[in-house]
């Protein structure tokens, strides 16, 4: 039913339940509030919204007062305006006078003022202690003024109940149980107290502007290159929603088995839940919901109307294929250019099949083409003229970083002196790479952990990786590392070839160590040599692993850069060529597969526009309805440990067809994984409490 009321004079409609302040809020008129938040019920407590109600005793509180038809209401005159001035007087009277910066409470109190009734009052604070010892969030309970926000968050809407008031009278807080720790009280750290705080008596470790709140708050979505919706799918796994939840990440990339193999996983490294007992195991949710993949997504893949529009794709890697998924929903006609006789780029070539097996790949490669992109393999492209002369609009150029670096130092033209690319590609295709004997492998990147750990699979005697940094600087994921330490890799640290001696039956490698020095551009300590340090050891081959280069066709008639990457235009992701477009390693430099695929979809992105579409490539697959704002309580919560995998024993990995080493987590383990998930999402739905205008 619909109402209306005066409010100083101005005749506003109001909705049945609303409150007053409700309906003024509504109405763009403000009321000075500090109690009400739009998220939780009335408190009441500030005082601060007393209205004056035409045949109503006295100055009822706005916030609890529910609003009437024809009701006529005062907000403003003296009257109110000096009680809310000593109201204000004493909500601030047991605060430090050091009031927090851009809080609603600093706001309101600029916006209302104060009325220094007693001006030899003597201040004297509550001197509690600060705590900021804890995970996540510190309490300043001197700044608490008993508002209630926090305690009706928890209590109430997210149904925890580790915060409560204690004691009575002017000794009266909020606290917890026994004044435990948070951590103690088993939290679950969904920030809702910190979110509705008005004082910054609870407040977030790390500040952040209100612009960057969502890549805080959610620092794993934010962080993973592709933007897969994380907290959706594992809130979805954790119900036992697998399917929605495959869905979910299907929404953004056409890769979810590989990816859940052989992500470097950065929304692992900056999950909240880190500070707990270890990040949530992202990666290993999402290769449990993928090996249960039962196809019903294909169902909902919506291809757009034809086009008329052909695009090449050149490199049938992750960015290559990902560009030509997204570009055939679009509606436009695609077909990839793919050099070598099977697809996946570094995803084929680069990756052990014991890291990602072979039928994994091929099996989401064949959903591409099962989508309608045609794939023409031994197809290398030279030149790119003959595709615009046969029609094609837009060529999209993915073409990897599939080349090794080499040290170039003296003996390095040596046959027995490879590149780790070289090694990895070689293996890939069948092919007998010599890899027995002594084996060194130069470098501490993943690409040498594949090579060493694959020399071991082949036979080698002995495989040394020869590193010129510690294992903190190694950029290796630390799972790589570990599982070469246990399958005997030996390391070698802070040492550097600097010459090779090839001999009839072997190599003299003469290194020399290093020492850290001051950091250099990639935030790593500098390895400097020490001098006079130079010694010599015995190898029958040595492999380089210290970076990838690129092949760009001069033919294509496209600028390089001085590095030999593809220059992209940001916004347009065009190269230099009108209707060549780049995206993956070619472009950024060598990376990993997800930003390579992000690479890919930006490119499809781009190209879509230029032919004409919207650029709008998501398609959404699952419900967004996981989001309820009660958590509830769970025993012992904090001290929940990430869970493991598993890993196939040492002894069972160099068996003919190198078997997967990583273990996919049963049912009950993936479960209590993806629950020990904070639901950092959740907190962005709690709206922002009614600020005060600029001026009064």
């Amino acid at each position: 039913m619909s109402m209306q009321l005066t409010i100083d004079g101005q005749t506003i409609p109001a909705k049945k339940g609303q409150t007053v302040l409700q309906a003024a809020l509504d109405a763009g008129i403000y009321i000075p509030n500090l109690c009400y938040h739009p998220d939780l019920p009335p408190l009441a407590t500030c005082r601060l919204c007393v209205v004056k109600i035409e045949g109503m005793r006295g100055l009822p509180v706005s916030c609890a007062t529910e609003a009437r038809d024809g009701m006529v209401v005062t907000t403003k005159d003296e009257e109110l305006q000096t009680l809310r001035q000593r109201l204000m007087w004493l909500i601030l009277s047991e605060l430090p006078k050091d009031m927090p910066e851009k809080t609603q409470l600093k706001k309101v109190v600029e916006y209302v003022g104060v009325d220094e009734i007693f001006k030899n009052f003597a201040y004297k604070g509550r001197e509690l202690p600060i705590l900021q010892d804890e995970p996540l969030f510190e309490r300043d309970m001197n700044k608490c003024i008993l508002c209630g926000r926090c305690v009706a968050m928890c209590q109430e809407v997210r149904e925890i109940g580790v915060i409560n008031y204690s004691d009575r009278g002017y000794k009266s807080m909020v606290a917890t149980a026994f004044g435990e720790s948070f951590t103690e009280t088993q939290c679950k750290f969904c920030g809702a107290c910190v979110q509705v705080c008005p004082t910054g008596a609870m407040k977030e470790k790390k500040f952040f502007e209100p612009n960057e709140k969502d890549e805080v708050l959610v620092p794993c979505r934010a962080t993973c290159p592709a933007g897969i919706d994380i907290p959706r799918y594992v809130q979805l796994a954790a119900a036992g929603r697998y399917q929605d939840s495959l869905e979910v990440v299907r929404e953004t990339v056409p890769f979810p088995h590989a990816l859940g193999l052989i992500c470097d996983h950065p929304c692992e490294t900056a999950c909240r839940r880190d500070a707990l007992g270890g990040s949530v195991a992202i990666r290993d949710i999402k290769r449990f919901v993928a090996e249960r993949d039962n196809g019903r997504w294909k169902k909902k893949l919506e291809i757009a109307a034809d086009t008329g529009k052909k695009v090449a794709v050149i490199g049938g890697g992750p960015a290559g294929l990902s560009a030509a998924w997204f570009l055939r929903l679009k509606g436009h006609q695609v077909k990839v250019f793919e050099a070598q006789h099977n697809c996946g780029g570094m995803m084929f070539s680069g990756i052990p099949r014991y890291r990602l097996p072979l039928d994994v790949l091929n099996g989401e490669v064949k959903a591409v083409e099962d989508l309608g992109v045609e794939i023409a393999m031994n197809s290398k492209v030279e030149d790119l003229d003959p595709l615009f002369a046969e029609g094609y609009d837009a060529v999209f150029l993915g073409l990897g970083a599939p080349i090794g670096s080499t040290m170039k130092i003296p003996g390095d033209e040596d046959p027995r002196v490879t590149d780790g690319i070289y090694i990895l590609k070689g293996v890939s295709h069948g092919h007998d790479m010599e890899l027995g004997g002594n084996i060194a492998v130069v470098g501490g990147g993943n690409v040498a952990m594949d090579v060493a750990r694959t020399a071991m699979r082949q036979g080698a005697d002995e495989v040394n990786i020869i590193y010129r940094r510690t294992r903190a600087e190694m950029p290796a994921d630390p799972e790589e590392i570990e599982e070469s330490y246990n399958e005997g890799v030996k390391f070698n640290y802070l040492v550097n070839p600097i010459k090779i001696t090839p001999k009839d039956d072997h190599l003299v490698v003469t290194c020399i160590r290093m020492e850290l020095g001051e950091p250099d551009d990639s935030g790593r300590r500098r390895p400097v040599p020490v001098a006079g340090s130079e010694f010599d050891f015995s190898v029958n081959k040595l492999v380089v692993a210290i970076g990838q280069d690129f092949v760009i066709p001069e033919k294509f008639g496209v600028e390089t850069d001085r590095w030999g990457s593809l220059p992209v235009d940001d916004d347009t992701r065009m190269t230099s060529r009108e209707g060549v477009f780049g995206g993956g390693d070619v472009a950024t430099g060598p990376q990993s597969v997800i930003k390579a695929i992000q690479g890919g979809r930006q490119g499809a992105m781009a190209i879509d526009k230029y032919l004409g579409g919207d650029g709008n490539i998501y398609q959404a697959f699952a419900d967004k309805d996981i989001d309820n704002p009660s958590f509830g309580y769970t025993e012992d919560f904090t001290g929940q440990e990430r869970a493991h995998r598993g890993t196939l024993p040492v002894e069972d990995r160099f068996k003919p067809g190198w078997p997967q080493v990583d273990l996919v987590f049963d049912e009950e383990k993936l479960n209590c994984e993806a629950e020990r998930c904070l639901k950092c999402q959740i907190r962005l739905q709690i709206q922002d409490a009614p600020a005060p205008p600029d001026s009064k």
